[in-house]
Parts: structure tokens; C-alpha cells; sequence
């Protein structure tokens, strides 16, 4: 064969699709600049360096959508989720590895496939022919990333990300919260009520500010300045310049009516908008944060409405490159400007070792398909798969697109008898459907492969 799947980056990604693609029978040239170019997390020049947690969060694959996904990419034969299993360290429902081992053993797997070359140095440029994938992740380098980014027109790649909570629908109070949009806003009803509203009275706006103010945040390295993508400014930073600045930026208490208590008015108001095409999770609107994690939920939860309130994301600040990806990428991971170039893992906008291999897993496949004149379909989005790449090709609001962690409000409801509040029951209806959606997906692709 004389096609070669090309593809830039040795982390979770590239090392996923570099597998995945030889497994199928393709020719793969695995690029890595590392050790020759090194970054400031990286420590070695293995393959699937994990540079920040050990961890792969929980392997339950019944009540856990990471867990589902661990589940989806074994079905499939990943490699990284092989060597996880075999390195990996007691934790818990967690799955835990032996960091270096781990990484060792990608490395030499990969090296030992007769399919795959690596080639060390560089890529600074988009290529204008062949097949490739790019999955340089986070830390894309200078070069590169400006490269990305004159082709896309994307105004800024990397920058010190501030990113807002994202709270799950089913688990807000809407005897406090309700629907409706400033100044009832819309053509149609849906437009109308578009966002989501959480009233305070004074006390308690002056309690969250105190809260606000005391709450752990994260700091930076020595030698990083912050630049925020957009102009996003962190709430913390807001609320330092004055403790009515948030009540009048995203908490202004104008335009809504409390239809609880329509005779008072709300000394100040927090909104959540809808945060995918579902309707299943909502984020807060304004409110990108640095609080640390156990700090956010203590705060944030003392938000009328949001008590018990169920976060698929907690908000964070950290060096990120993404792509807007709902507005570049087809519904096969492709550039739309460029279709002989795929992108998987972190540089799509998901969040996560596991998120990123199986974007690099889904992106060898139809990568290696393409070559070998295969049907590239996407897997159904009953699947954690699936519902990944669904949401950051379009079921993403583009212009509030964000990194997202693989959760269960990416997928398509169940229909669960009981209601929504058997939740353990709906979790593993989801997790049985998928399980049964993924393996009919990968029958398919083999009978395709075998044929």
C-alpha cells in the first residue's frame, strides 16, 4: 500500500489513532518532536506522557460515563486502555497507573509495529496533501499553532483558559429558578426562555461575595502572565474591583420577572443558558472562575436554586489550545477547509486523558477506513464515544464552545420509566444502551474492514 496515514503528536491521541490505524492494516508515520523539542510539562520523550493526574477517573462502567468510555475503548482493542489495566495501581473505583510504566509500554508497543515509523522533529506547518491527523494537544507548539490558526482564522489558540461551571438541568431547584429571557427576548417561545434564572436578595448576594472573595483560587507558575481568551475575565477578578461589579456585569437583576414572587424584585440575578442542543446541561453564565474545585461547589452552591446542584463541569483556568471545533470540523473529525487533515484528542475541545485517546481512537479509524476505501460513519451518539464527538462537531453551542469532559448530559435522553430521579436506574440504561449501540457500530466496521 502505498498510502501512509500521517500524524502529528505521540500523547494520549496520536498514540491511540496511531494504533487503531496499523491494528486495521494501514501504514502509519507517527511525528513527535519530542525530546528534540521539549515542553514545560513533558519529562520524557515516551509516548503518552501523563503529565498533571495518574488517573484515569473511575473505571465503573455502569454509573460512570468516563467508566463507559474506558469500557467502549477496550471493546475496541485500544492500546492505551490495555496498558493502563496492566500498570495499573489499587485506587479505589479509580483507575490508577504506574505513570512511567504506563508510558513505557505504549512506547514500545507502538515502536515494535511493523506498521508504524516514528519520526522524530518538528511539524510547524499544516500540510497540503496526503492523509494526516494532528492531535498535538494542549501544548501545540509556537509554530504550529500559528499555523492552525492562519488557516482557521482563529483569533487566538493558546491562552490562560477561564472556564465556566456547568451545572446539570435535572438537578436545579425550579421552585427558586425559573425561565426566561431579559426583557423576554425571542421570537418564539423557546427563544423567550432561553435562559435560566437563580433570583437573590441582598443578604445573600453579599454573602456569595464574601464567599467569593475568602475562596481558594489557583495560581500561577512563576513566569506566566494571564491573558484571558476573549476577554473572559474570572468572577474573582471581577468581584475584586468592587462588590457591585457582578451585580452589574452577568448577575444584573433586569429584565426578568421571578414568577414565584412577582411582587419582589431581585437585588441580583445569576443565569445559566443552555449549554447543548438536549437541554440536559446549562452553564453559568459570567462566571469563568480560578476558585478551586471544593471551593466552586461550595460556593456556587450557595446560589438560590443551585443547593444540590450536580456539576458535569466544574470551571478552572489553565494554558489551553482548542479549536472551535462546531464551526471547523465535519462530523468525521475532518478540517472543513482543509478535509485531508484530521484533528483528535484535547485540540478539539474535550477534556481528559480518556476523552483524548478515544478522539484519537474514533480519528485512526476513519482515518485508516478512508485509506482503505471503507465507510467513514461515526459512531451513534447513544455511545460516550459517539456523544463526544457529536457535541464538539455541532451539538455544541459554537459560540460558547468550551473543553468538555465526557458526561451523561451529551446524550440523547432515555426514556426511563420512574422519572429522571432513579438516577443509578437511568445511568445504566444509558450505559446498557450504549454498550449495545458501540458493539453493533464496531460489528459493522469489521464486517467492512473484512470485506
Amino acid at each position: 500500500m502505498s498510502e501512509k496515514l500521517h500524524i502529528v503528536g505521540g500523547g494520549m491521541a496520536g498514540s491511540e489513532a496511531a494504533w487503531q490505524a496499523a491494528q486495521m492494516g494501514v501504514d502509519v508515520v507517527l511525528h513527535e518532536m519530542r525530546p528534540e523539542v521539549g515542553t514545560f510539562a513533558h519529562q520524557t520523550g515516551q509516548f503518552a506522557e501523563m503529565v498533571c493526574s495518574n488517573s484515569f477517573r473511575s473505571d465503573d462502567d455502569e454509573q460512570n460515563a468516563v467508566g463507559l468510555l474506558h469500557w467502549e475503548m477496550r471493546a475496541a482493542d485500544g492500546l492505551l486502555m490495555e496498558m493502563a489495566t496492566r500498570h495499573k495501581l489499587p485506587a479505589g473505583g479509580a483507575l490508577a497507573v504506574d505513570r512511567d510504566a504506563f508510558a513505557e509500554g505504549v512506547t514500545e508497543r507502538l515502536r515494535a509495529h511493523p506498521r508504524i515509523s516514528v519520526e522524530a522533529g518538528e511539524i510547524n506547518a499544516l500540510p497540503d496533501s496526503g492523509h494526516w491527523i494532528i492531535a498535538t494537544g494542549p501544548l501545540t507548539s509556537g509554530a504550529l499553532a500559528e499555523a492552525i490558526r492562519a488557516e482557521t482564522g482563529t483569533e487566538a489558540l493558546a491562552f490562560f483558559d477561564a472556564i465556566a461551571p456547568i451545572v446539570y438541568a435535572d438537578s436545579i431547584d425550579m421552585s427558586k429558578a425559573w425561565m426566561q429571557s431579559r426583557y423576554d427576548k425571542g421570537e418564539t417561545e423557546e427563544e423567550r426562555t432561553a435562559y435560566l434564572n437563580c433570583p437573590m436578595d441582598k443578604g445573600q448576594y453579599e454573602a456569595f461575595i464574601d464567599a467569593l472573595l475568602a475562596a481558594d483560587k489557583t495560581e500561577f507558575h512563576e513566569g506566566e502572565t494571564a491573558g484571558y481568551f476573549d476577554g473572559c475575565l474570572p468572577i474573582e477578578v471581577m468581584a475584586e474591583r468592587g462588590r457591585e461589579t457582578l451585580r452589574h456585569g452577568p448577575m444584573k437583576p433586569v429584565g426578568l420577572t421571578n414568577p414565584h414572587q412577582p411582587d419582589i424584585k431581585a437585588h441580583a440575578i445569576v443565569q445559566l443558558r443552555r449549554d447543548n442542543k438536549l437541554g440536559t446541561l446549562f452553564n453559568i453564565v459570567g462566571f469563568q472562575t480560578k476558585m478551586k474545585y471544593g471551593a466552586q461547589t461550595e460556593v456556587l452552591r450557595t446560589i438560590p436554586g443551585l443547593e444540590n446542584a450536580s456539576f458535569a463541569r466544574l470551571g478552572g483556568i489553565h494554558r489551553n489550545t482548542f479549536l472551535n471545533s462546531p464551526t471547523l470540523l465535519d462530523g468525521a473529525m475532518r478540517l472543513r477547509s482543509k478535509p485531508h487533515i484530521r484533528f483528535a484528542g484535547q485540540i478539539t475541545g474535550v477534556e481528559g486523558y480518556v476523552e483524548s485517546a478515544a478522539m484519537g481512537l474514533l480519528a485512526g479509524r476513519m482515518a485508516a477506513g478512508e485509506i482503505l476505501g471503507l465507510p467513514v460513519t461515526p459512531p451513534p451518539p447513544e455511545t460516550a464515544t459517539g456523544a463526544l464527538v457529536t457535541h464538539i462537531t455541532g451539538g455544541a453551542d459554537a459560540k460558547t464552545f468550551q473543553p468538555m469532559n465526557v458526561n451523561f448530559g451529551l446524550f440523547p435522553p432515555v426514556d426511563l420509566k420512574g422519572g429522571r430521579r432513579n438516577r443509578p436506574a437511568r445511568y445504566k440504561a444509558y450505559t446498557d444502551r450504549a454498550k449495545a449501540a458501540w458493539q453493533d457500530w464496531l460489528a459493522q466496521s469489521r464486517q467492512d474492514d473484512a470485506a
